[in-house]
């Protein structure tokens, strides 16, 4: 069987246990090769997920591997969450993170530079809006969305007041 064939079968399976399971499918990669497989499922949804829901994915999903077979011989299973600083793929990812803090590399400079961390600000068809910290105050900065070559949200870390606790 082609690998395209098999990862296309295996996205299609995983799609519909994300989906039986209330989740939204990111993404999943077949890694390794020979005994040594790993099958990584990355899902999401709006609250973020729970390790409940994971087990279930991973469930679900197991049971219609096991009914499909479109891996031969064995591998190991992993569904997880995006993390904190999930990557930013498709212009809904970057809807779904308006007002939020992003790293952005571009594959030309921009503005003199290739390396960018502001608030996402706004997004239209074929470019994002970052506000960032510039000397003298903010400033706004548009990057053609085919320019992007790497996107993630930043992971913020806020003070908190010790009276607090």
């Amino acid at each position: 069987m082609e690998k395209n064939s098999t990862k296309d079968r295996i996205y299609l399976l995983a799609r519909q246990a994300a989906e039986d399971e209330g989740l939204e499918l990111i993404s999943t990669d077949l890694l390794g090769s020979g005994r040594r497989l790993l099958l990584r499922v990355i899902v999401d949804k709006t609250g973020g997920v729970t390790v409940g829901d994971c087990e279930r994915m991973s469930r679900g999903l197991e049971a219609l591997l096991d009914v499909e077979d479109p891996i031969r011989g064995s591998y190991v299973l992993e569904v997880s969450s995006p993390g904190l600083d999930r990557p930013l793929a498709t212009q809904r990812d970057f809807e779904k993170n308006i007002g939020k803090l992003v790293r952005i590399t571009t594959a030309e400079k921009i503005d003199g530079q290739t390396f960018f961390i502001g608030r996402l600000v706004d997004v239209g068809e074929g470019w994002v809006r970052l506000k960032m910290d510039a000397k003298g105050g903010e400033k706004d900065i548009f990057i053609p969305s085919d320019k992007i070559s790497k996107a993630r949200l930043e992971i913020e870390i806020k003070k908190s007041n010790p009276k607090d606790f």
